[in-house]
């Protein structure tokens, strides 16, 4: 795997929006943060685009991705919001651009298809966390999730304990493994794809927002017969927002938890604090972890250098 290189104070960070379009006003909220860092910023040059749901035509949010990848001067790219359109560049993204000028990565949500796609084919280690115009930009943007930002800048080991969240056990054990995944609805569409989330022997963390068990029921059985349940060494269920019933009657998210992991042969916990809420535990994606249940614990390496 490949570490990007940390930031430093008085580095240029490039924000575009591969997804949907950003609110304007948001997006300029958030710049404040990143000068507070001690950060320049540059700003893709068609970040104020709309196209429907999307930021731009695929062709001007490409532009702006590889843009920044290729800039020696941008040393991070932080992503102005999620929403859709990321699988829609997945196959005209220059790889091998990224290879060659390894950074900083930072978002979630839709953005999980970048993630995904980017590490399985360059190798490069990104980061799950909160974007400019959907979390920073806004008056709740908290200051635990601020700090994990700090990770940016000295390499860090994360710990994650019942000290920040309650966390329940479905399935008891530990494991050691290579930390991916993130939004649950993103991860089912690459199935099949190129990008097809590769799971074997690592640990698989699941999120989403919007979703009521029976949709969320759907994906994780998609997912097991797809055989991507069954190769991960563990599994970490992440915050799934939203996701009260509206049918009647309904499974609740517990029971669809328990149905598909009571069994599981590796450690299986919920209640991590990662995804669509706050606070928002910013995490490396590619990086090596531990998940132990007797511990309550999720450990994870530096993913800078």
């Amino acid at each position: 795997m490949i570490h990007p290189m940390r930031l430093q104070k008085g580095d240029t960070i490039g924000v575009t929006a591969p997804a949907g379009p950003p609110d304007q006003e948001k997006l300029q909220r958030a710049l404040a943060f990143f000068n507070e860092l001690g950060l320049r910023v540059k700003l893709g040059r068609n970040i104020m685009k709309k196209l429907g749901f999307l930021a731009g035509t695929d062709e001007e949010r490409l532009s702006d991705l590889h843009e920044m990848m290729a800039d020696t001067k941008v040393k991070a790219i932080v992503f102005a919001r999620g929403g859709y359109g990321t699988g829609r560049i997945a196959d005209r993204i220059d790889y091998e651009l990224i290879r060659q000028n390894p950074k900083i990565i930072w978002g979630y949500s839709d953005i999980t298809y970048l993630h995904t796609a980017i590490r399985q084919q360059t190798g490069l280690i990104t980061f799950h966390g909160p974007m400019l115009a959907s979390d920073i930009g806004k008056n709740d943007f908290d200051p635990f999730s601020a700090q994990l930002f700090k990770q940016l800048f000295i390499p860090t080991q994360l710990d994650y304990t019942e000290v920040i969240s309650p966390l329940k056990v479905y399935a008891p054990g530990e494991a050691t493994g290579q930390l991916i995944g993130g939004n649950l609805s993103l991860l089912v569409s690459t199935l099949g794809t190129p990008y097809e989330l590769e799971t074997a022997g690592k640990l698989l963390l699941l999120e989403d927002i919007g979703e009521e068990p029976y949709r969320i029921d759907g994906m994780l059985n998609q997912l097991r017969l797809a055989g991507k349940l069954r190769d991960a060494a563990g599994v970490i269920l992440a915050d799934f927002a939203e996701a009260d019933p509206t049918v009647n009657p309904s499974l609740t998210l517990e029971e669809v938890f328990m149905d598909y992991f009571s069994a599981f042969p590796g450690p299986v916990m919920s209640g991590f604090k990662i995804g669509h809420c706050f606070p928002h535990f910013s995490v490396p994606l590619g990086v090596n972890a531990k998940l132990s249940t007797a511990e309550k614990r999720l450990l994870i390496e530096p993913g800078v250098r």
